[in-house]
Order: C-alpha cells, then sequence, then structure tokens
C-alpha cells in the first residue's frame, strides 16, 4: 500500500465510527440468473456471510439460525450491474449509483482523487458501495483545475506533451494508488468549441503512456472518437476504446485481433440532445447517435468485447444510467442474455475482477440484485430495482410492498 493510501484510510479511521458488518443474510425464494448461464434456477435460496456468497441451495433448505432472511417473493436475484466508465465523485453520487442497481464502477477520471477516497471508503466498509476502480486525473494535455490535486502537477501548468512529462503524470497518479489510467486521444464531444474526431495525442504518445503504466500492471483506458485516434490507442496497447463513435469497420476488426474493449457509452450521448444543451452540441449528438450505432452492431458482428458504461456523474437530473446502456445494447442486436453479459460478467472481464465479482456463484463477492421480473425476457425490469447488496451488505430494500404485523 502506497504513503497516499495509508493517509486516507488513517483519515478515515480518525473520523468515521467503527463499522459492524452486515448479516449474515439468506435471500430466500429467488428466481436465479447468475450471469454466466442463459437461462433461470428457480426457487434458490442465496446464504451470505462476511461479504461473500456462502452457498446457493434450492429453496426450502434449512436457514441457519443466526441469518436474516430476505424474502425475495419470487422475483428475480441477479449480479448487481458495473459500469466502467463513470466521473462520479461524491458520496451522493455513489448512492445514486448503488440504488440503480450499480454494484462495480470503474471511475473515468476526476478533478482531484476523489474517486480514490471513495474506494478506501468502499474498502473500509464505511460505505455500502458501489466498489471503485480508480483513474485519479486525466492524462492529457491541458490539466485545467486538476492542476491543484496534487502539487506536483504544478509542473504541467502549460500542458502535458513531452514523453518524459507523460511519464511523470502516469507516474503520479501510480503513487496515489490509482487502479486505471485514463487518457485521450481525440478531442472531446461535450464542449461546441471541440471536434471529437481531432486526434490528440500519437501513437508513440499513447504507447508512452501505455508502456509506463505497464511497469505497474495498470492498464490503460483511452477516450476515442475519432477513427484515426482510435487506431492509435488500440496500436498503442490500450484496454479499452472508450466512446468509438466513429469507429470504422479496419480499426474494429485490429480492436477483434488484439483483443482491445470496446465501451461506447451511447446514452452519454443522448443527452447531447437535450433541449438546455448548446445548439452545436445538440446537432453534433443527433449526428454521432447513428454512428455509435452503427459501431456497435458492427462490433457485435465482429465479435469484439462489448462492456457497460454511462459515462455519467449519477446527477439528481439525469437519468444516464447502464439499466438504459444494457438495454441499447439488446435493441442494436445484441441479445438479451448478451447485453447482460456486457453489463455484468464481461464488465468484469475488463476490469480483470472476473475471478470474485460479476457472476451469483459459491465464493464469489455478494454484489447482487433483484428486479420485478425475468430479465432475460423483459430488459426493461433492471429500471427498477428492488433489492441491492454490494459486498455483502444491504444497501437498499423496496420490498415486501404490504404492510406486515
Amino acid at each position: 500500500m502506497n504513503r497516499n493510501r495509508l493517509v486516507v484510510v488513517a483519515a478515515l479511521a480518525l473520523t468515521s465510527p467503527a463499522f459492524a458488518a452486515n448479516g449474515p443474510y439468506a435471500l430466500t425464494n429467488a428466481n436465479l440468473f447468475d450471469g454466466v448461464n442463459d437461462t433461470i434456477t428457480e426457487n434458490v435460496m442465496v446464504l451470505v456471510r462476511d461479504g461473500l456468497i456462502e452457498k446457493i441451495e434450492a429453496n426450502g433448505s434449512d436457514v441457519p439460525r443466526d441469518y436474516t432472511v430476505i424474502d425475495v417473493e419470487g422475483n428475480f436475484l441477479m449480479p448487481g450491474m458495473i459500469d466502467v466508465h463513470t466521473h462520479m465523485n461524491t458520496i451522493e453520487q455513489a448512492k445514486r449509483a448503488l440504488d440503480s442497481g450499480v454494484t462495480t464502477v470503474r471511475v473515468a477520471g476526476v478533478s482531484a482523487y476523489q474517486d480514490i477516497a471513495l474506494r478506501e471508503l468502499v474498502r473500509s466498509g464505511r460505505l455500502a458501495g458501489p466498489e471503485v476502480l480508480a483513474a485519479g486525473v486525466f492524462v492529457i494535455p491541458d490539466l485545467g483545475p486538476s492542476v491543484l490535486a496534487d502539487p506536483r502537477l504544478a509542473e504541467f501548468f502549460d500542458g502535458v506533451d513531452g514523453e518524459e512529462d507523460l511519464r511523470r503524470l502516469v507516474n503520479i497518479n501510480i503513487d496515489h494508488g490509482v487502479d486505471v489510467i485514463k487518457t485521450v486521444s481525440t478531442q472531446r464531444s461535450g464542449l461546441p468549441d471541440t471536434d471529437p474526431r481531432q486526434q490528440v495525442y500519437t501513437e508513440r504518445q499513447l504507447r508512452t503512456i501505455i508502456d509506463e503504466a505497464a511497469k505497474h500492471d495498470v492498464p490503460v483506458m483511452v477516450h476515442a472518437h475519432g477513427d484515426e485516434g482510435a487506431r492509435a490507442a488500440v496500436l498503442a496497447g490500450a484496454r479499452s476504446i472508450e466512446h468509438g463513435t466513429y469507429l470504422s469497420t479496419e480499426t474494429l476488426q485490429l480492436m477483434k485481433e488484439r483483443g482491445t474493449w470496446f465501451v461506447p457509452t451511447y446514452i452519454t450521448i443522448v443527452d447531447l440532445e437535450e433541449e438546455h444543451k448548446h445548439y452545436v452540441l445538440r446537432l453534433r449528438g443527433r449526428h454521432m447517435l447513428p454512428e455509435i450505432e452503427r459501431g456497435i452492431r458492427e462490433a457485435h458482428r465482429l465479435g469484439v468485447k462489448l462492456a457497460t458504461g454511462a459515462d455519467s456523474s449519477y446527477e439528481e437530473t439525469s437519468i444516464n444510467r447502464i439499466s438504459l446502456e444494457i438495454e441499447i445494447f439488446a435493441n442494436f442486436g445484441l441479445s438479451n442474455f448478451e447485453a447482460l453479459q456486457a453489463g455484468t460478467v464481461s464488465a468484469a472481464e475488463l476490469l480483470r475482477i472476473d475471478d470474485r465479482t460479476g457472476r451469483i456463484a459459491e465464493g464469489f463477492e455478494a454484489d447482487m440484485i433483484v428486479v420485478p421480473g425475468n430479465p432475460l425476457e423483459n430488459i426493461r425490469v433492471l429500471q427498477d430495482v428492488l433489492i441491492v447488496m454490494s459486498n455483502g451488505q444491504l444497501a437498499l430494500k423496496r420490498i415486501p410492498f404490504g404492510v406486515t404485523d
């Protein structure tokens, strides 16, 4: 554990009360979608202890004495959803993500390492979740306000372009204990004076970033709308291409060959069409949406690995959620099963945590949600989450609806 992480944990220990673990729990009368099989296992009981799924067995088995029973009432138990591209940076945003059924997130860059603090709050048990994989500060030519996030970043006040600058910034992020590096190969789409197709970093610069991060076994996610920038990122060794609005068939084929993941974030481009946005962005959104749809359909046809990211901060005024991104995948050619996997077990594979979460299996983390219908038949049930359990903690429980004595 690096010094910065120790400081965060020490601060939490001084300011927070001791955490008493919830559970153990027995979830009874559940219909189970485990995330791996394209079937529903009816009438099961799932035992949870110490944050892990202890046992899955037929309902009606004896419940151990010390377990708190949660009656799922015949609703459908499935893995918690995973958002591999978010910018949440507050406790309130984390709670909104959790309430929507998201139990794991990869934060794609924040202004001042707030994602590191959120991660440690969850790891300490003081915050139920979602689990956070942190990227820290963007590796980007102009750090903007992030130049204030660490005194060492002052040297980048005039920009981050040279190879030594790139290595230095990567290592400052590593010092903070990030799980992933986020960089860019094209300009942003959400500013009226930028062109998202315009390449920013060259293949050589991207390779410098990726090679430096690889020394610490840290993967790199690359923001790339334009095809040229995305191709450069794939050739440089990016773990995933984020957005990928204008990806050509040739670049998608290269991604398939190299095992590069595609995170389209379609739902965030929908936001560009909202009436309160700048007119340039509204027009841009109308142009970009059919391009991303084409890319998702083509990626699926070619067998490119897909994962769900909402590119959201989970604000109160937005319904930009992973449940909608999964539905979009199902509308664009994926089966419901494939779309569900993109938001659970496949997303966990992208994050390199599929050996412990993303599915419901004995020994895996108890990251689970309950929805009111069969998601293999009706994908929209993901928008009405009834129960959320993250790391074995009961974070949301909306059933039973009736009055009990």
